[in-house]
């Protein structure tokens, strides 16, 4: 397992928008597996929805890219990069992430050429799936 302070020493995000707590499997530049655990403290609840929190999509998608990005910039090739998102495609979102939930975020690289990749990336909640689909990206060095 992967600690939170070891995800910040591979990829930038860091409070509020570090959207992973731990990641669980690793295979470098294949792919990983990471956990956010949602907390009714998290920021953006206090607006998405008064009275009825839920995890906006946006930033489900982003916990996924997180987890892609520690996948592919833990490899020594790639230290020092960031991720940037490029595109969402076939993006489906299943169920609602709610404060209480754990969600396991799962990413496979399918592609990587001269700094663009895909990922095909998913959400699941106690194994019910909350979103999926497929990530682009472009890896840029950091300050560009």
């Amino acid at each position: 397992m992967i600690s939170i302070e070891e995800i910040q020493k591979v990829i930038p995000h860091r409070y509020p928008f570090l959207l992973v707590d731990r990641i669980l499997e690793l295979e470098p530049g294949v792919r990983a597996v990471g956990l956010k655990n949602v907390s009714r403290n998290e920021w953006y609840f206090d607006g998405h929805f008064p009275g009825y929190p839920v995890m906006p999509g946006a930033l489900i998608a982003e916990s996924l890219a997180q987890v892609g990005a520690y996948a592919i910039l833990c490899t020594e090739e790639n230290k020092g990069k960031i991720g940037m998102f490029t595109g969402m495609n076939n993006f489906k979102f299943r169920r609602q992430v709610v404060p209480g939930d754990t969600l396991t975020l799962e990413a496979e690289l399918t592609a990587f050429r001269r700094g663009m990749g895909k990922a095909n990336v998913k959400a699941t909640v106690d194994g019910q799936l909350a979103a999926s689909g497929e990530i682009s990206f472009a890896l840029v060095d950091a300050g560009k």
